[in-house]
């Protein structure tokens, strides 16, 4: 073959490979470019929620920075759930202040006037962006609230909870649920009910668990019912002690002092309100009261004065199992 030809004859073949390797480089870089395009958005999160409530349907923020609450149940739920109100409201049993067992938890939160009569000015320059209140409350202050805030009315505690002992599982559940904390509110609450299962299991095991549930007021003396309020249920229900034959099933009554004798009990519980020491102590003095079976045996146990309101959420009734355990040991 000629020099000339075979020369050119290389440089075709050179020619060739190149505009392979080109189109091939081509290929690859649009299919890069395609597999790199923006893909669709993503949906932004929605900013607010609709809570169905016992007013109705209200829109509340998807993320609530500041809310106040009216009620010492919701207080127990949301720190349950690790959430701290911006305002709460007071006890004036216990002198305006927090309620005793969360006040560590409540330090420097704001006071808002008591749950019956709340002070819409504190509340107001708070800017809450929720108000959470109880049926009670509702009934004479839900328009001036909404005014302020979007208001959540929870619970009929004041009137139906006699015959749902699991009421106040439904409260906490639903203020979860304003926090996207459902998950986290149903861990606590089986934390909750294990610690209930073992102390069970031991009050089953004593030879005598008759118990009564007395309550000192200002001018008289209570016997508390089985059923009635989530406290009793936790006692008679839940833990298993036996009521007292003086027990009445649904609703406390009024003991009269020629009663008091007739208390047979292995445990008396004696709640006092903070108002009442001098009805205690001419309780106390009374030969009636001395002469009790249980107070001769030294089985009276004074209790905290708001077991109560432990009663209605998950941290309370924790320090209730955990008092009572100490009582039976």
């Amino acid at each position: 073959m000629p020099r000339n030809n075979y020369t050119g004859w290389i440089m075709s073949i050179i020619l060739v490979l190149l505009l392979s390797a080109c189109g091939a480089d081509t290929g690859t870089s649009q299919q890069t470019q395609s597999s790199a395009s923006p893909t669709a958005a993503t949906p932004a999160a929605p900013s607010t929620r609709t809570i169905t409530h016992l007013k109705g349907t209200t829109v509340i923020p998807a993320k609530i920075n500041k809310i106040v609450v009216l009620s010492a149940a919701y207080i127990d739920h949301l720190l349950t759930i690790g959430e701290k109100p911006a305002g709460v409201n007071n006890e004036v049993r216990y002198g305006g202040d927090y309620l005793p067992y969360l006040a560590k938890q409540l330090q420097g939160v704001t006071l808002v006037g008591s749950a019956d009569k709340p002070n819409l000015e504190a509340i107001l320059e708070i800017k809450p962006d929720v108000i959470l209140v109880e049926s009670r409350t509702a009934a004479t202050m839900y328009d001036q609230l909404q005014k302020i805030a979007p208001t959540i009315v929870m619970g009929n505690e004041w009137l139906d909870f006699e015959s749902d002992v699991n009421f106040w599982k439904k409260d906490i559940l639903m203020i979860a649920e304003m926090y996207d904390k459902v998950d986290l509110a149903k861990a606590k609450i089986a934390e909750l009910e294990q610690k209930v299962a073992k102390a069970r299991e031991q009050i089953k095991a004593l030879p005598k668990k008759n118990m009564a549930y007395l309550r000192v007021r200002e001018k008289n003396l209570q016997l508390y019912a089985q059923n009635g309020h989530p406290t009793q249920v936790l006692l008679y229900n839940d833990l298993g002690f036996t009521p007292t034959a003086l027990t009445p099933k649904d609703q406390r009554v009024d003991l009269s002092m020629e009663k008091i004798p007739d208390i047979n009990a292995d445990y008396v519980l004696l709640e006092t309100d903070p108002n009442a020491n001098d009805f205690l102590k001419n309780l106390k003095d009374s030969p009636l009261w001395k002469n009790t079976p249980a107070v001769m045996t030294n089985k009276i146990y004074e209790t905290d004065s708001f077991w109560l309101f432990k009663g209605w959420g998950v941290i309370g009734r924790g320090e209730i199992i955990d008092e009572i355990l100490r009582i039976i040991k």
